[in-house]
């Protein structure tokens, strides 16, 4: 008989590709992860992860038993919810993690109409940026986590996730720069520029730097910061040039095809019944709904 305890260990490793990150994310100690393993494996008779250093990786026979591993999690998570709806839903917590210029646009007013409409749903909110709030949500430490979609593996059946907003993303220019004032910016225009740029991990960054590509340059990064209020006063203060997205600091149109930030909402496969994650989906979906308003932050 497999315990199911284990094979959210098993999980926890496949996911973080170390025994001590595992151990961290199920605030276990590393050898107490390593006794559960063993204790697995013993169980199914089978190896399940291969050692290189401290890096561990998924054996056939563990890759099998993750699949099942993930639909077991599912639904466990979906009994969660319907027992939750059988006792009404009305009452409880709800941990969101999203980063801040979401927070700005969709999560305050979603937690500023939720106290009225439902007074006994707390919403917990926790600035962390879109690729690290996926993690926190995979881990338990967070019900709902928003993200922009290219974060998300579309094949990864551990998530269900809806749309929130679409935003372009713009140029920011120092004052002085020579295409200061336009209603557009070539992006061509601006390769010999240097550039202030998200830091590496941050899929801006990522988007930046394709963009560029397609532009016909690779941009000259001399400035990073996650902060888009730090990277909007760089630009300013004359130390290059940005591009990033309008609902984080509103600059010039991009000419032609502006590159584009799909934000989503996603929550653990199973929960997105929960009537409490129903709650806050459509607090958030109304928000969105609501006219903009002028964000900052990343």
């Amino acid at each position: 008989m497999i315990d199911p305890r284990r094979l959210r260990v098993l999980r926890a490793l496949a996911d973080h590709g170390t025994v001590t990150a595992a151990a961290r994310a199920l605030h276990l100690t590393p050898s107490a992860v390593s006794q559960q393993l063993a204790a697995l494996e013993s169980e199914v008779g089978h190896e399940l992860l291969r050692r290189r250093g401290r890096r561990v990786s998924l054996t056939a026979a563990g890759e099998l038993l993750v699949r099942h591993a993930n639909a077991v999690a599912a639904e466990l998570e979906r009994a969660q919810a319907t027992l939750a709806a059988f006792t009404s839903g009305a009452t409880g917590r709800v941990e969101v993690g999203s980063f801040a210029s979401a927070i700005t646009q969709v999560v305050a007013p979603a937690l500023a109409a939720l106290r009225v409409s439902a007074p006994d749903v707390t919403l917990r909110v926790r600035d962390v940026e879109g690729h690290a709030s996926v993690p926190l949500l995979l881990d338990g430490e967070i019900d709902l986590a928003i993200t922009e979609e290219y974060r998300l593996r579309t094949d990864d059946r551990r998530l269900t996730r809806f749309p929130l907003y679409t935003e372009p993303f713009d140029v920011v220019l120092p004052p002085a720069h020579p295409l200061a004032g336009r209603a557009e910016v070539d992006l061509a225009d601006l390769a010999d520029d240097d550039w202030v740029v998200t830091l590496p991990g941050n899929p801006v960054r990522d988007v930046v730097q394709l963009a560029c590509e397609q532009a016909g340059f690779a941009p000259r990064i001399t400035h990073t910061s996650d902060d888009f209020r730090a990277v909007d006063a760089l630009v300013r203060a004359g130390a290059g040039v940005a591009l990033v997205p309008r609902n984080a600091v509103r600059g010039v149109p991009v000419r032609g095809t502006a590159p584009l930030r799909r934000v989503v909402a996603a929550v653990r496969r199973g929960s997105e019944d929960h009537p409490l994650i129903g709650l806050v989906r459509d607090a958030l979906l109304a928000a969105v709904a609501q006219p903009a308003t002028t964000c900052s932050d990343s």
